[in-house]
Order: C-alpha cells, then sequence, then structure tokens
C-alpha cells in the first residue's frame, strides 16, 4: 500500500511506516498534482498546510482510486472536507496528543512574554538602547487564568499554571471531572473573574468580541494559540489602542500566509501591546516526533486492521470487531443482508473472511473485512455490483 504525507513528516514516522510494509512518499504536491495522483495511493496525510478538498476526495475515488484514508497530524480537521469524505468513503484520523504539551508550554510562554513584556525589552537591547523602568510587568503568581475550552491543551495548561501558583477557572461545553481547574457556567463570568484568558477552542464563530473585551478587566491579557477565527482582530486592535484590556499574545490569525516567507499582513503590529508569534504552538522537534509517530500508527491500524480509533467523521458502532492479515474496505446502505451477500460473493470467490469491523459514515456504513485470501480486481468487482455498495477498495 501506497502513502503521501504531503505536508511532510518526520523521519522516525517514515521509518515506522516502511517497517510496516508500506511505501511512503513526501514530496509535496501543489493542489493540481495531487488531484491528478491522489487515487494511487492509499493513504493522504496531511497537518494543517494541505486541503483535503471535495475535488482531491472525489479524485481519490474515482474510478477505481485507491484512496481510503485521511490522516491529520493534530487535532483541528478545518482543511478536510468531513461530509464529502463521509459521502465518498473515506476514514479521517487525527493524532490529537502529540501536540498538546508543546502548544500548552507555547500559551503559557506568550503569557509570560506579554506579562513581563521580555520581546520589547529585547528589541530596545538589540538596537543598543537600555531601558529598564519602561518595561515593568506581572507576576503570574497569585493571578486568575481563564481557559475557554478545556480538552487536552488546555487541561495540560491549567496543570501548569497551578503549578505556578495561579488560580485556574475554566468553561468548556463538555466538562472533564478530571480538569484540574474550577469549571464556571458562563464565558462571561470566566471574562469578568480572570487576569489572563487562554483560548483553546475551534468553532466557526468568533469567541471573542468587542462585548466579550469590554467584560474583560483592563488590567487583563488575552492568549490565543487555538484558531485565529477566535478573536475579532478589529475588536482586539481597538480594545488594546484604546486600553480596554492591557495586552494581548496571539500564534495565530484571521488571515495566515500560505507559505514560509510569504508577507505578513495584519495591523495588530501597529501596536506596544501585543506580542505575536508565527503559528508557533506545535512546532516542536519533540512534538514533531510525537505527532508524526502518532498519526503512523493510528493509520497503520486502519489500514491493516480495520481499526476506527481516532476517527472523527465515523458514528456508533455496527460490528466492533478488527485483527490483521488482508483487508477490504466496502461503502455501502445501512439495509438488511448486506452483510450475508459479502459473504456469500467473498466464500464463491474462495476468499477466507476472518473477522469484520463497521462503522457508521454519515447516512452509510464503512466495513473493513479481515481476510486470509488476497483479493484481486475479480473480488473488487464482484462487491461493487452487488445493489447498496457504494464502493469497494483493496
Amino acid at each position: 500500500m501506497r502513502i503521501l504525507a504531503n505536508d511532510g513528516l518526520v523521519d522516525e514516522a517514515v521509518k515506522y511506516l516502511k517497517k510496516e510494509g508500506f511505501t511512503i512518499e513526501t514530496e509535496k504536491r501543489d493542489e493540481d498534482d495531487l488531484i491528478s495522483e491522489i487515487g494511487s495511493f492509499d493513504a493522504l496525510l496531511v497537518r494543517s498546510a494541505t486541503k483535503v478538498t471535495r475535488a482531491v476526495l472525489e479524485a481519490g475515488v474515482r474510478d477505481g482510486g485507491r484512496l481510503k484514508i485521511v490522516g491529520r497530524g493534530g487535532v483541528g480537521t478545518d482543511n478536510i472536507d468531513l461530509e464529502a469524505a463521509k459521502e465518498l468513503g473515506v476514514i479521517v484520523k487525527f493524532a490529537p496528543n502529540g501536540n498538546t504539551n508543546a502548544t500548552a508550554e507555547h500559551a503559557l510562554g506568550l503569557m509570560f512574554a506579554i506579562a513581563r513584556r521580555v520581546p520589547f525589552a529585547h528589541h530596545t537591547l538589540m538596537d543598543g538602547v537600555w531601558h529598564k523602568k519602561r518595561f515593568s510587568g506581572v507576576e503570574l503568581f497569585g493571578k486568575t487564568l481563564g481557559i475557554i475550552g478545556c480538552g487536552r491543551i488546555g487541561q495540560a495548561l491549567a496543570g501548569k499554571a497551578g503549578a505556578l501558583g495561579m488560580k485556574v477557572i475554566g468553561f468548556d461545553l463538555y466538562r472533564s471531572i478530571d480538569a484540574p481547574l474550577e469549571y464556571v457556567d458562563t464565558v462571561p463570568e470566566l471574562l469578568e473573574r480572570s487576569d489572563f484568558v487562554s483560548l483553546h477552542c475551534g468553532g466557526a464563530e468568533p469567541v471573542i468580541k468587542e462585548e466579550e473585551l469590554k467584560i474583560m478587566k483592563d488590567t487583563a491579557f488575552l492568549i490565543n494559540a487555538s484558531r485565529g477565527r477566535n478573536v475579532s482582530e478589529d475588536a482586539l486592535y481597538d480594545a488594546l489602542k484604546t486600553g480596554t484590556i492591557a495586552g494581548a499574545a496571539l500564534d495565530c490569525y484571521e488571515t495566515e500566509p500560505k507559505r514560509e516567507g510569504m508577507p505578513f499582513e495584519c495591523k495588530l503590529r501597529e501596536l506596544d501591546n501585543i506580542v505575536l508569534s508565527a503559528h508557533l504552538g506545535a512546532s516542536t522537534r519533540n512534538a514533531g516526533i510525537r505527532t508524526g509517530l502518532e498519526i503512523a500508527e493510528v493509520v497503520t491500524g486502519y489500514l491493516r486492521r480495520g481499526e476506527f480509533n481516532n476517527s472523527v467523521n465515523v458514528g456508533q458502532t455496527v460490528d466492533d470487531e478488527g485483527s490483521d492479515v488482508y483487508t477490504i474496505f466496502i461503502t455501502h446502505e445501512d439495509t438488511p443482508g448486506m452483510f450475508g451477500k459479502f459473504g456469500t460473493v467473498m466464500g464463491e470467490m474462495g476468499v477466507n473472511i476472518r473477522e469484520n469491523n463497521s462503522r457508521r459514515l454519515g447516512d452509510q456504513v464503512q466495513t473493513v473485512y479481515i481476510v486470509h485470501t488476497q483479493p484481486g480486481d475479480a473480488v473488487r468487482e464482484a462487491l461493487t455490483a452487488i445493489k447498496g455498495v457504494s464502493r469497494v477498495s483493496l
């Protein structure tokens, strides 16, 4: 089986996949080349740079295309058309754990940087000028940190901040009893109480707009190391300009350059009470290794054993089994008798079924058969001919 890591992959993960028997390519394809070649790959691995559009997914399955799975290194799947993947019978998996510590550490680093005004002091010294009183800051110890979005990264940050002597409160739609913080019931309550507010959430609409900034203390700092769209940059600019809040530190933006070395246009650059970094939250060697190995393992689990763990576009279990040997991937209607038809066809063609594993995929079901006999095109064509089957891939 062939795997394309279109946004690169660390050497450790490449070695792992090769050891598992896969052919792995890491040369970057632009959208046109990706569309023309993706059908010859069984798996596509991406980070945030590659946009996995409907056109890419359709090209991956059209005319017997082999694409079975898209693996996203990291948490966010905004760059992948999940609905199209469901319709076309392509599983999407992510690697959520590798970046957790790196991003939490970066958010904490941004808090220190803006609270102690470190970047500004650095630049004046680099320019040959000594300033000390000008850069008097505030301590994190004893302050209240409000975290909006208390998932893996939010909880990791809470643990680190608590160890520094900060009081940590949090808001999340899905509360974890293990989170090392005090939950509050509303975002306004969190904003009113917090000296620092750190965002670690997704969503399509801004979380922090003009009205939220007005609720915050005028001594408070806003940190965003999650999604650029979480903050209205126009509202933040006005709030920083007028002293509505004391400062901000951002690692992500409403609009970001597509490639390394491109110009960065953002009016927040005009201000002297904001710290900016170039989406560096997960940019550590350690996180790269952890994330690369994690996504390599979860993709291998699906391709070799039909495992659905870490899938983001499947529903409840239909038949929760799985093992190894050869795999047949069938996308089909959820109607009575389908499994009997599959078994009959494979039995007549001498394919010895070992186990199967199924999950809902939108309105359809994705079933992975684990078989002892290596199937060929004749098996694929016979299964595809069954009424209610939309796709079969080997």
